[in-house]
């Protein structure tokens, strides 16, 4: 037994020096070596995507990047007329304004560069019609139905003696105040 304790007595003299090693911990560095990998990954996928969807004729999305919506209709192209819209109202008992910002939606973009390149003329036949109109015709959601069906029916017939083409489909309020 003395060789056993003798022996047993020099190996705890060994580690009697040493402080006990901790067990040892999962490497940080690992983790995040491998969130960058899946980023990498990922945003490599993405540009794949991106790039070789628009190849093949569609956006980022997934959507045909030229296709029509569902309704089989091109898409709708708005141009603003600005700036707004100032004028007077006809009116016998007090002086009233109209001030409207207004836009324009054609689906044919040559629709809207002849609006665009017609614009002097379609402003100067809206500003006549909007000075004809009375306040109490406009103060209801009929009246500026009205005014919004006058002035696209005003628009067309600018367009369609300029270039023989009506062009724009309809006409939209964006700010309508009468004071």
């Amino acid at each position: 037994m003395s060789k056993m304790s003798a022996a047993a007595n020099a190996i705890r003299e060994d580690q009697a020096g040493q402080v006990p090693a901790p067990p040892a911990k999962k490497s940080k560095a690992l983790v995040y070596i491998i969130s960058l990998l899946m980023l990498a990954a990922g945003g490599g996928g993405g540009f794949w995507y991106s790039t070789q969807g628009s190849a093949a004729g569609h956006d980022a999305h997934g959507k045909a990047a030229d296709a029509a919506p569902a309704s089989g209709k091109a898409a709708a192209i708005y141009l603003p007329l600005q700036p707004a819209f100032v004028v007077n109202l006809e009116d016998a008992e007090a002086l009233r304004y109209m001030q409207v910002d207004l836009e324009v939606m054609a689906r044919n973009p040559k629709s809207i560069e002849d609006a665009k390149t017609h614009m002097p003329r379609i402003r100067n036949s809206l500003l006549l019609l909007f000075g004809q109109q009375h306040a109490f015709e406009l103060g209801t959601r009929a009246g500026k139905e009205a005014l919004q069906a006058k002035a696209l029916a005003e628009i067309q017939r600018v367009l369609k003696e300029e270039t023989g083409s009506a062009g724009i489909e309809a006409v939209y309020f964006s700010s309508f105040v009468i004071q």
